[in-house]
């Protein structure tokens, strides 16, 4: 009898041992469930930051901005400010596109995209040649990079710039150039083909929209 009443109360103590260490599982697992929300709601998209050098109209700008809030949602627009002298090259007929990135990225702040827009000539070192005129240049990945609306022709140049800057604000997210023709990554390869770039291929568009844009 004495053996039954202790083998019953020890199986008793038992489940509530049990139920009790249970509880503190299912609230152990509410609190790190909490915790992967709260990191979540505490993430924080990059803010583009258009960086406008005083060379260039706001119009030009406004167009710009107006284009990449279509696809992006946080986009903000600095007061213009000079280029800088010491960025220019040896004869001084251009600016060296690798010095202004570096300028931008000093004045980037954390959690923040810097793409410069100027009318100006820029160039960068491209094989032999030490100063190569381009369209646009960006690190990938980086914080910063830059367009320049002075080797583009026709009525839509405008547009040609605004696919300039997000093909370099696309490196700066870490894309690489891309072979399909009609992507917004293709390289130039030394020629303006922006008029048969469309749209970031299924490839880019996934990285850029893990990245927070809101690609449609």
């Amino acid at each position: 009898m004495k053996k039954s009443l202790i083998l019953s109360l020890i199986m008793f103590s038992g489940i509530i041992i049990c139920w009790g260490f249970k509880d503190e599982i299912i609230s152990r697992s509410k609190n790190i469930s909490g915790n992967k929300k709260e990191k979540k709601s505490n993430a924080r998209e990059l803010i583009i930051s258009i960086q406008p050098f005083s060379d260039i109209s706001q119009d030009k700008v406004n167009y710009v901005v107006n284009e990449l809030k279509k696809v992006y949602s946080k986009v903000e627009v600095k007061q213009p400010i000079p280029l800088p002298g010491y960025c220019k090259n040896y004869d001084k007929s251009r600016y060296r596109a690798d010095s202004l990135i570096r300028y931008l990225k000093n004045r980037t702040k954390e959690g923040y995209l810097t793409i410069g827009l100027t009318t100006r000539d820029i160039s960068a070192t491209k094989g032999k040649d030490a100063d190569f005129g381009i369209m646009g240049l960006g690190y990938r990945p980086g914080n910063s990079c830059i367009a320049s609306l002075f080797r583009l022709k026709g009525e839509n140049r405008l547009e040609k710039l605004y696919k300039v800057a997000i093909h370099e604000l696309g490196h700066t997210n870490g894309l690489p150039h891309c072979p399909v023709k009609t992507c917004l990554m293709r390289d130039a390869e030394g020629k303006d083909h922006l008029n048969e770039e469309k749209e970031f291929c299924p490839s880019c568009k996934a990285t850029l929209v893990k990245a927070g844009w809101a690609l449609k």
